[in-house]
């Protein structure tokens, strides 16, 4: 079975590390695994405003939640918390009311960065806000990675085994948890 696996990158710097380590996941994913981004940097600031006439970005954004199959959220972490332009597009993705675009989808968190803890502190923030939102959120394992220069090469590839084992069997737990989803959506019976 093949899924089609979205990547958001909660930063939008052109030299952002959580981009790196997207590319990283994309590089390591394994055989019938595509990986697409779903960008964010265009969306506007969300308003209820917006409720009865979405834009076309916003439209585009959450179609592109809609065609995956599952999504994983690359963060870094801003002031022990996610940062605002992630905050604003996970807006866009859970109105107008009764649209949440993540309800039922699987979901993982990543995160990394200079320091030892990583983005801790952001990535709990975002599990809580995925839990309102009805995700299927990946509990294990946890992905807080501490970006060294030269961890992770231009093209992606990562150059620490230990670390490159770790993100390849993060993104098979990931499918894995994709499968286990797509079952029991099939073998509920709704009366």
């Amino acid at each position: 079975m093949t899924h089609k696996i979205g990547y958001i990158v909660g930063s939008i710097s052109s030299t952002s590390i959580n981009r790196q380590l997207a590319t990283a996941l994309a590089k390591l994913a394994p055989e019938g695994v595509e990986f697409v981004e779903i960008p964010i940097k265009d969306l506007p600031f969300y308003s209820p405003d917006h409720d009865a006439d979405f834009p076309q970005v916003a439209r585009d954004f959450k179609q592109a939640i809609a065609d995956v199959d599952g999504v994983i959220i690359v963060t870094p972490e801003y002031s022990r918390s996610i940062p605002g332009v992630l905050k604003n597009a996970l807006d866009w993705s859970a109105r107008p009311y009764g649209q949440a675009s993540f309800d039922g989808k699987p979901v993982a968190v990543i995160g990394g960065s200079g320091g030892g803890i990583a983005t801790a502190a952001a990535q709990q923030h975002l599990r809580a806000i995925l839990g309102h939102y009805n995700a299927v959120t990946m509990g294990q394992p946890e992905g807080f990675i501490q970006i060294t220069p030269g961890l992770i090469a231009e093209d992606g590839t990562v150059t620490v085994d230990s670390t490159r084992e770790f993100l390849s069997a993060f993104v098979a737990a990931f499918d894995l948890l994709i499968l286990r989803a797509e079952a029991a959506r099939a073998h509920v019976v709704v009366a």
